[in-house]
């Protein structure tokens, strides 16, 4: 595990890009898992393409997502409600990959 700077996390693509990329895979997986698939590759690829993850101090991180991510998610029949939910979950469990990959906590 690389050691987390959160200096070197404000070029966070330059310094830490494998594990940014092993956190959103990581929670890929486990949405993918639990969730209707065809909306959780919607959202990954609708959302989340356009997601930045910033490092809020204490260990915590937040993700910010484009405007109304609900819009975007097209091509998959699901009702807004469900959309909101599955994309609150989704940016909760990349928070929670964030924090373990930079070991701010154990596997949950």
């Amino acid at each position: 595990m690389t050691e987390f700077d959160p200096e070197k996390f404000e070029d966070k693509y330059v310094h830490y890009f494998n594990e940014l990329q092993r956190a959103y895979k990581d929670a890929f997986n486990y949405m993918n898992d639990r969730y209707d698939s065809e909306l959780v590759h919607a959202i990954d690829q609708q959302v989340l393409n356009e997601s930045e993850p910033f490092y809020e101090g204490d260990g915590e991180f937040r993700v910010e997502l484009p405007e109304n991510p609900a819009d975007r998610v097209q091509g998959v029949l699901a009702d807004d409600e469900k959309i909101a939910e599955t994309v609150d979950v989704y940016v909760e469990r990349i928070e929670s990959e964030l924090r373990r990959v930079f070991g701010f906590e154990s596997n949950e």
